[in-house]
């Protein structure tokens, strides 16, 4: 098959079983292959979908200024589809985009609005949403794609990945993991697989720092999964729990994930690979787990994979646990 253009490449990606990594053969562990996406990454699907969504709407049209703010994948995939379609875009971004990403979206042409002040929870969402707004005041022809509320972010994965991954396993899933940021990811398959496994448990991960599920603020190095303030299209009620990991075990997901599958993945793979190996141990053998491998690991050289990073993440995660320790002891004393 010909394909039209490269946003006719978008979805039909694999699922791959992860034995190497997990050898319990009682449970089944299986990724969905979103890294193989043309863009590279699950975020291609929420663009080209809500593109498509507004253009159908008329929201958006011939003339029309896309606006968005991302942690850098969501950039590159309305960067691509805006350039298929022909429309201007501007990315707001921050200063913990990967620098790869940064790249990729100069080359793109994209314009680049960087905002520098963190939020009242030490991130930078609240003032790249704010950034976002004033452009939209000044842009003639602006457009807010806005994929924390946009109901047709988590439609694309409920649409997209949730109904390949029906067609495409031979077996009943009984645990979904997935890294949430946004969420529309997390909310669109769950949606989606709950109508096909009513017995489906859903496990967010989400990383230490983030506030996406009443957890407390603090310093996040990875980009692409955890928040500063919670989107409007999360609904915790339909999480089933949820698993928390630091920068060091996401990284160190990803280089298990690298060693053991040969499987090039970013920082929100590792903190799902990190978390399926907290989850295991209290699940019914004969379990099917089910997870995302959401961006390629070439977009964080500098971060995940870069020897010198994860050695002062791998002593702070260390120095944290042993602190923790110490306060525990001495709690237990008095």
């Amino acid at each position: 098959m010909i394909h039209n253009n490269i946003l006719d490449c978008i979805g039909k990606t694999p699922l791959i079983r992860l034995s190497r990594m997990f050898t319990d053969q009682s449970i089944t562990v299986v990724a969905k292959m979103e890294l193989l996406n043309p863009g590279g990454s699950i975020k291609d699907r929420p663009a080209l979908y809500m593109l498509q969504e507004g253009l159908k709407s008329g929201l958006i049209h011939k003339d029309s200024h896309i606006v968005e703010s991302s942690s850098g994948n969501l950039a590159i995939a309305l960067a691509m589809a805006c350039k298929i379609y022909g429309l201007k875009f501007t990315a707001v971004i921050d200063p913990k985009i990967a620098s790869a990403n940064l790249q990729m979206l100069k080359l793109y042409k994209a314009n680049i609005e960087m905002v520098s002040e963190k939020d009242q929870n030490g991130g930078y969402l609240k003032t790249r949403i704010d950034t976002v707004q004033r452009l939209c005041r000044q842009l003639p022809n602006a457009v807010w794609i806005n994929q924390y509320a946009n109901p047709n972010n988590w439609k694309s994965h409920y649409y997209g990945e949730a109904e390949e991954i029906i067609n495409q396993i031979d077996r009943s899933i009984d645990y979904l993991v997935v890294g949430a940021s946004t969420s529309g990811t997390i909310m669109g398959v769950s949606r989606r697989l709950k109508e096909k496994f009513p017995h489906l448990k859903v496990i967010a991960v989400d990383i230490v720092g983030s506030v996406l599920f009443g957890g407390h603020s603090g310093p996040r190095e990875i980009p692409g999964i955890g928040a500063s303030t919670v989107p409007a299209l999360l609904s915790p009620d339909e999480i089933d729990d949820v698993i928390y990991v630091d920068d060091y075990e996401s990284a160190l997901g990803c280089r298990e994930l690298l060693e053991h599958e040969g499987i090039f993945a970013g920082g929100s793979s590792g903190s799902s690979i990190s978390a399926i190996k907290k989850l295991i141990p209290t699940i019914p053998s004969g379990s099917c787990v089910l997870t995302l491998l959401a961006d390629r690991g070439d977009r964080y050289l500098d971060l995940v994979y870069d020897e010198e990073w994860f050695e002062m993440i791998k002593r702070r995660h260390f120095n944290k646990n042993h602190l923790n320790q110490e306060n525990f002891n001495l709690q237990s004393v008095v």
